[in-house]
């Protein structure tokens, strides 16, 4: 059976349509953490614009890997290009390159009413974090893009054991939660994740010397198709949504 489709007027187009699937569907999405701000933004549309269901889970890239290989079962998973490369060697998503969609940056946030602090070059940041009285970032260990380079980086200056004596390591979730409850001065986390905390005062992005991008790609089951998810696809490649992208802090990739 075809979709039924109904005129409608949407993101300031003269015209566009609301097809509804005749047999909707619940489409399983894994995301990688800093995705996830961005599928919840555009769940609604989506679903009132397609028939279909999203149902969202969401892990550290690294999390999201384990589970995929441990045999999790999903219609689309959007980790970063590294992650979902393991997960197509252990034959766990499909062979095709996978569909890049968005990349986001690294940033920096204080609570609110906090002073704020200088991030304009390398040394600035340096000495902002040397500062600090704890600064919270993902835990490496955890399989966080953000908190393993954020380590690394941190070894490369010989920095590591001085930020890791007072840091607040978080193994999941939204770092800059915990400029709110108290616990940290500093969060160090992807842009898009400090925009999900409400309250959470963005200072910006790392310098652009030492700036590292995430890049979110998506990829299906190497065991199944499915029209819905070409759906989901297309509609988050949406020129038209380009928007929603840079207000939740990333920037919408090439097509």
């Amino acid at each position: 059976m075809k979709a039924r489709c109904w005129p409608r007027f949407k993101w300031g187009l003269a015209l566009s349509f609301l097809c509804v699937a005749a047999h909707a569907e619940e489409i399983k999405v894994l995301s990688a953490g800093a995705f996830k701000p961005v599928l919840i933004a555009l769940q609604a549309d989506f679903e009132s614009q397609s028939g279909h269901r999203l149902t969202i889970s969401n892990d550290t890239a690294g999390g999201l890997q384990k589970r995929v290989l441990a045999g999790e079962t999903f219609d689309l998973v959007v980790s970063s290009p590294s992650s979902l490369k393991a997960m197509q060697k252990a034959g766990k998503v499909s062979d095709a390159p996978p569909t890049e969609l968005a990349r986001v940056a690294i940033g920096v946030a204080v609570a609110p009413g906090a002073p704020v602090p200088d991030i304009s070059s390398v040394s600035a940041f340096q000495q902002t974090l040397r500062a600090a009285r704890s600064v919270a970032y993902i835990d490496p260990a955890a399989g966080g893009s953000s908190g393993i380079y954020l380590d690394g980086l941190f070894e490369r200056w010989g920095m590591r054991d001085e930020i890791r004596a007072k840091a607040v390591l978080v193994p999941g979730g939204l770092v800059a939660n915990r400029l709110m409850d108290g616990s940290a001065d500093l969060a160090l986390h992807q842009i898009s994740e400090i925009k999900a905390v409400s309250g959470a005062v963005m200072v910006g992005p790392i310098p652009a010397e030492i700036q590292n991008y995430t890049v979110y790609a998506a990829a299906r089951p190497a065991v199944r198709h499915s029209p819905a998810v070409d759906a989901l696809l297309a509609f988050m490649r949406s020129p038209q949504l380009d928007a929603i992208w840079r207000t939740r802090g990333m920037e919408p990739m090439s097509r």
